[in-house]
């Protein structure tokens, strides 16, 4: 193929990062919320947004220029329909999700270290922040109002089969690592009302957690402590669950998270790990980008059962139930490796899907 003039336009235009920003900082702020009202001049809007007038002002022309605003002869800015989706109210509101201080939104900012995932198989947030996503979102908080808008209100990806899968009636205590904000917990607790429970995670989470625990009128059974699953967890509990949390992380440090959960279950505790699969499908609209953007983004989006059992065994553990899978989610059961050799608890059957 020639490369010619249009070429190397369509290049460019390809690899603009000015456009994408100005969208997201524009979510950011809030300002097709604030323009929902009447027209505001720069100085207004910089007011309403928290925002530094002259940085804003040359945003808000450059908005005009991509059709997402209009500005009058006064310099007073309204939304257009192009921006419209760009309000929270709207019936397709794509604004929380382009947020640059949005949990999607921060993710995808962090694909500008693309080039280290290519490099080095790593995750890319890192190389462009400092900070891992997990470690970002969840001590700074700027991502509080993220973390409420964005989170869960229902169990999802299967979360199901934990509930009604597994045999929680030889537990009377769990302890769900890194368990976000609390609602899988919560619908633990409610359909199984004997059951306590405590959700364990970072200060962000674990705040929002013991908050949604007491709104659901759980907190003589339920609690919600800020810590992390790389550090000693604490003992006591019947089920460690670990819930969708190993794709975010390395063997090695998945190793880690498992033995961390193995010390503290003991012999006569468990491990429950129900992880979630990120397989992209043939024929998935847009299967490459999508594939690419869960690889820059995941240690490892996906894991085979064999895989998950292999990680088990080097944290010093054994499988003793291996519940019903889906597309998405497996069940497993562990026991401290000595402790299921010696006989202590025969292993029950698999349950199959």
């Amino acid at each position: 193929m020639t490369v010619n003039g249009s070429s190397v336009e369509i290049l460019l235009d390809m690899a603009d990062l000015v456009r994408p920003n100005a969208v997201r900082a524009a979510a950011a702020l809030k300002l097709a919320d604030h323009l929902s009202g009447r027209p505001m001049t720069a100085g207004e809007l910089a007011e309403r947004a928290g925002a530094h007038e002259g940085m804003l002002g040359k945003l808000l022309r450059y908005l005009v220029e991509l059709g997402i605003l209009d500005a009058d002869d006064a310099g007073r800015y309204t939304l257009t329909e192009l921006g419209e989706p760009l309000r929270r109210d709207s019936p397709q509101s794509v604004g929380q999700y382009l947020s640059a201080e949005g949990l999607f939104g921060r993710i995808e900012l962090g694909l500008v270290g693309l080039l280290h995932s290519v490099r080095t198989g790593e995750p890319c947030h890192a190389a462009a922040f400092g900070r891992e996503y997990w470690d970002e979102i969840n001590n700074d908080p700027v991502f509080v109002p993220a973390l409420e808008a964005e989170g869960n209100q229902q169990i999802a990806w299967d979360a199901e089969l934990i509930i009604e899968a597994y045999d929680w009636s030889r537990a009377r205590r769990v302890l769900d690592v890194g368990g976000n904000d609390g609602t899988l917990l919560i619908e633990l607790l409610t359909r199984h009302p004997h059951l306590h429970g405590t959700v364990l995670d970072l200060p962000n989470l674990a705040r929002i957690a013991q908050r949604r625990i007491e709104q659901a009128g759980l907190a003589d059974r339920a609690g919600a402590v800020a810590a992390s699953f790389f550090d000693p967890l604490p003992t006591g509990y019947d089920v460690y669950l670990l819930s969708g949390i190993l794709g975010d992380w390395s063997d090695e440090r998945s190793i880690t998270i498992l033995r961390n959960c193995a010390e503290a279950a003991g012999p006569e505790g468990r491990v429950l790990l129900a992880d979630i699969h990120l397989r992209v499908p043939a024929g998935t609209p847009n299967a490459a980008r999508l594939e690419l953007f869960l690889a820059a983004s995941m240690p490892r989006p996906s894991r085979s059962v064999d895989e998950l059992r292999e990680l088990g065994r080097s944290a010093g553990l054994r499988v003793t139930w291996e519940g019903p899978s889906t597309p998405v989610r497996s069940l497993l059961e562990f026991s401290l490796a000595e402790t299921a050799a010696t006989g202590a608890e025969s292993p029950r059957e698999p349950a199959h899907a």
